[in-house]
């Protein structure tokens, strides 16, 4: 039986593989005496060296069915994608840069005689950065009462009535689920008008802004700090809204029995 959160290890650690096995190729050519001493001298050698370092051990990696999206520990996660960023920037300035002074023909003659790996290269850091996204711990289960929003996920327990907020693969808290309520932008009347009333707004450069939800948390029992926002977060897709629409009326099911 395959575990959930198996493939994302077994991904992250067939690039880090392919990547030792260009650089070892490539040392064999230049010699590994002179590579080894050009490469202390480098900064970029080095954030390399350590990205294939997380990626071929991935320390306190574990792939768990409760964590299905996050076999990796939050730190790991945010260190490869640091890391590969850098190494995408630099790759892709490196192949930009030589284009640019070498023109188009040498830089095609370059991109064959190294078997296509000055676009390889990049590709696999940005595989890299897309599997260490930022996404919430599950995917969404509306039967089982599972709900994924942007990276934040929710588990609501019908028999202790209680909610459970996570981001990533951080708790935030356990909440009274009938304290908990959705609260949608003021230019929204009711959750259902979300998906109409969002590609209305714009946001930078003239693109379109996502609408955004909040999760308030407001107990009688608290006096001086009885309402607060657990997380605001954008619906950036369709799968967003409809798990943000079926929290809310989740919640407004066990709220009716509240008092």
């Amino acid at each position: 039986m395959t575990i959930a959160g198996a493939g994302t290890v077994f991904a992250l650690r067939a690039i880090g593989l392919v990547l030792v096995a260009r650089w070892m190729f490539s040392m064999s050519q230049m010699g590994y005496f002179s590579s080894m001493r050009a490469m202390t001298s480098s900064p970029w050698a080095c954030i390399n060296l350590v990205l294939l370092f997380l990626l071929l051990f991935l320390p306190g990696a574990r792939a768990r069915a409760e964590r299905p999206l996050h076999p990796l520990p939050q730190w790991l996660r945010q260190a490869l994608r640091f890391l590969a960023l850098l190494s995408f920037v630099f790759a892709v300035w490196s192949v930009g840069f030589f284009t640019w002074t070498a023109g188009w023909k040498n830089a095609v003659h370059a991109l064959a005689e190294t078997n296509g790996w000055l676009l390889v290269a990049p590709a696999l850091y940005a595989v890299v950065l897309w599997i260490c996204r930022p996404r919430a711990l599950w995917r969404s289960n509306f039967a089982a009462r599972r709900f994924a929003i942007g990276r934040y996920a929710i588990s609501i327990d019908n028999t202790t009535r209680t909610a459970v907020v996570w981001a990533e693969s951080r708790k935030l808290g356990q909440y009274d689920a009938r304290e908990l309520s959705v609260k949608w932008p003021e230019s929204f009347r009711t959750s259902e008008t979300v998906a109409a009333a969002a590609p209305a707004k714009r946001g930078l450069f003239g693109r379109r802004a996502r609408a955004k939800m909040e999760l308030l948390w407001n107990s009688p029992a608290a006096a001086g700090h009885n309402r607060k926002t657990v997380f605001r977060t954008s619906l950036g897709s369709e799968g967003d809204r409809k798990a943000a629409r079926a929290l809310e009326a989740s919640l407004g099911q066990l709220g009716q029995s509240l008092g």
